[in-house]
């Protein structure tokens, strides 16, 4: 499944030195994306307007670091309803802006009483991103934060002036951003103090990675090796995260077929690839062992024929050609009984035989006739329906037949052997 992962630009926020120019209403903006054939590899790079974007099955959005702060707290217990309340009631000490402008989104899989992070943005600035998205016919299925708090520490050396950080005649300004288990932030290389702001001694886990053009830079300020990782290579990773700050508010609504398309397309993503893997390996299995059922099925089906025929022949040596075992062997067996004068299951004596058995002495049938294999006989006279069907049920547990014809004769065979 395509994947469209579009970089959207860092919030501009107003300086003290130039207000108007910060406040300005830019034109026609331009965004990085990266477009993945699969979610794991490059397919496409570059930069466009929105409505110029490639097409593709699912969209993501990723944020600049710099746009998301990070809390961390003890998720409460809440009904969904009111969950968004209820963050924005414990973290409104530690906001900078009134709640009701920002907007919140927990970490994945969270657990009530448990510690969570609790991803913050400023919503005006995000619902105008998604509506100009949204206005290029881009529906996004997910935004991720283009870092988040996870093992192992990971610092990012990145450029600034694209993000409307600031940059200077000597080139961009460098930013870090850091990110472990216990935050991300985000702060420029000048000055004395940046280097006291990574922890002493680093982590032994933690990477490093930096992009090409301020990789030199960060390894001279580091005082050693980066890897470096382009932009675009940054984007792919971070739409692999499990996070999607479409909640509350914000949350995707779908209905109809849109909903059934979500619902696809979210199953198609690279996170439930695995799910697809064993899906697909158990339909495997469900497959090879219905061909081995069947394999099995057909192979004791097979022996059990041989063995009829190996039966026909020993009985009835000169039985050359085998068509049908049973038949042929009933036709051999009848043969020889009837040429022993013993007389067969069919026949009127042993007809009238099975026949005496349930009929009541004192009442003689006005009528008899034998066809040679079935027996039709009168019911006496009196009988009932429920008389008739004690004598069908007791014929029929000595294997007999018992059929009633239009003239109303009871006509009396030995079924077919099984």
């Amino acid at each position: 499944m395509s994947i469209l992962i579009i970089q959207l630009p860092a919030r501009q926020r107003p300086s003290a030195s130039a207000p108007e120019a910060a406040a300005a209403t830019p034109g026609p903006q331009s965004y990085a994306y990266v477009l993945s054939a699969d979610g794991e590899t490059l397919s496409r790079q570059g930069r466009g307007e929105l409505t110029q974007m490639p097409a593709a099955d699912s969209v993501v959005a990723v944020l600049a670091p710099t746009d998301v702060s990070w809390h961390r707290l003890t998720l409460p217990k809440a009904p969904q309803a009111r969950l968004r309340a209820a963050l924005a009631s414990l973290l409104e000490d530690a906001l900078l802006d009134e709640p009701e402008q920002l907007h919140l989104a927990v970490a994945p899989q969270p657990k009530v009483g448990q510690p969570t992070w609790v991803a913050v943005c400023d919503h005006t600035w995000l619902t105008s991103q998604l509506m100009a998205l949204e206005k290029a016919q881009l529906r996004v299925d997910r935004v991720v934060p283009g870092a988040a708090p996870d093992e192992p520490a990971t610092a990012l050396f990145h450029e600034a002036f694209e993000a409307g950080q600031g940059s200077s005649e000597s080139g961009p300004e460098v930013l870090m951003t850091w990110a472990s288990p216990e935050g991300v932030s985000t702060w420029p290389l000048g000055g004395s103090l940046s280097r006291g702001l990574l922890p002493d001694p680093l982590p032994p886990q933690a990477r490093f990675f930096a992009t090409p053009p301020v990789a030199s830079p960060a390894e001279r300020w580091l005082g050693r090796a980066v890897t470096v990782q382009t932009a675009s290579e940054h984007m792919l990773l971070a739409s692999r995260s499990l996070w999607n700050l479409l909640q509350f508010e914000l949350a995707p609504r779908s209905k109809g077929a849109h909903a059934l398309s979500d619902q696809w397309r979210h199953f198609m993503s690279p996170t439930w690839r695995p799910v697809r893997v064993g899906l697909a390996a158990l339909v495997a299995v469900q497959v090879l062992g219905l061909n081995v059922w069947a394999w099995h099925q057909q192979h004791t089906l097979k022996s059990r024929q041989a063995q009829r025929v190996q039966l026909l022949q020993q009985a009835h040596p000169q039985v050359r050609v085998v068509l049908d075992a049973p038949v042929q062997m009933q036709r051999e067996t009848d043969t020889l009984r009837a040429q022993a004068g013993e007389p067969g299951g069919n026949d009127l004596e042993s007809l009238m035989a099975l026949v005496a058995t349930a009929w009541p002495r004192e009442m003689p049938s006005a009528s008899l006739r034998y066809d040679g294999q079935a027996l039709s006989v009168a019911p006496p006279a009196g009988w009932g329906p429920g008389d008739i069907e004690a004598f069908r049920a007791q014929l029929g547990a000595a294997g007999a037949q018992v059929d009633t014809q239009a003239d109303g004769l009871l006509t009396v065979r030995r079924g077919p052997r099984s």
